[in-house]
């Protein structure tokens, strides 16, 4: 299944996307959070595509990691999805937000890449009429800010990020990367401080440039 989208920011010509396999997904969680950085991630629903580049992950590492849902094996309803195999979409709401990770880590090791920031590149029109704002900067630079824009929500849970109507297709590769602790986990003990929130240096969709190491 591939699908041509058309850029629409200034330089950005049209692009074949066809979702990645599952083998990608298979990855160390912690390098998945790089490789995802310039992937293109794609929603279709019945108002239409809208795309955008993932400039913005965290990694969290499961049962040993005490900022996952899934620390301690906390197996519950809203994390069952995480212990199956990766590839597999883990949506959550987080005050009144959905929020969309990637599950990753072999089966029964509840691990997952928290997706925080996009570059907008298709259906862009249909992003800011969901989001009712104009202002391109902030349109998805955030974790509920792109799910938002892109319908993203908790009908996705559990379905594959290999086919529609929520993957993720091969995209460019980032300038640079950096990486820095994650946000909003200060409750989590020696995790808070863990630098696996891994950005595109220098992108101005990037939801906070501080802390970097």
């Amino acid at each position: 299944m591939k699908k041509i989208l058309k850029g629409e920011l200034t330089n950005n010509a049209s692009l074949t996307a066809a979702p990645l396999t599952k083998d990608f997904f298979e990855q160390p969680t912690l390098s998945l959070a790089k490789s995802l950085l310039g992937c293109l991630l794609v929603k279709e629903t019945e108002e239409g595509i809208t795309s955008g580049f993932i400039v913005e992950t965290e990694a969290y590492s499961g049962p040993e990691d005490q900022a996952a849902h899934s620390y301690n094996n906390r197996r519950t309803a809203r994390t069952e999805i995480m212990y199956g195999e990766p590839g597999h979409i883990y949506t959550y709401v987080m005050h009144t937000h959905c929020l969309v990770n990637i599950v990753s880590g072999p089966k029964d090791k509840p691990e997952a890449v928290l997706i925080r920031a996009i570059e907008p590149f298709s259906g862009i029109e249909l992003m800011k009429n969901r989001r009712g704002i104009t202002d391109l900067k902030n349109l998805t630079n955030g974790p509920g800010k792109l799910t938002k824009a892109m319908g993203i929500s908790m009908e996705d849970y559990g379905r594959s990020i290999c086919e529609p109507p929520l993957y993720i297709c091969s995209g460019f590769k980032p300038s640079g990367i950096s990486q820095g602790k994650r946000i909003g986990i200060d409750n989590a003990g020696e995790a808070r401080e863990y630098p696996w929130r891994f950005w595109e240096t220098d992108n101005p969709f990037v939801s906070r440039h501080r802390k970097q190491i």
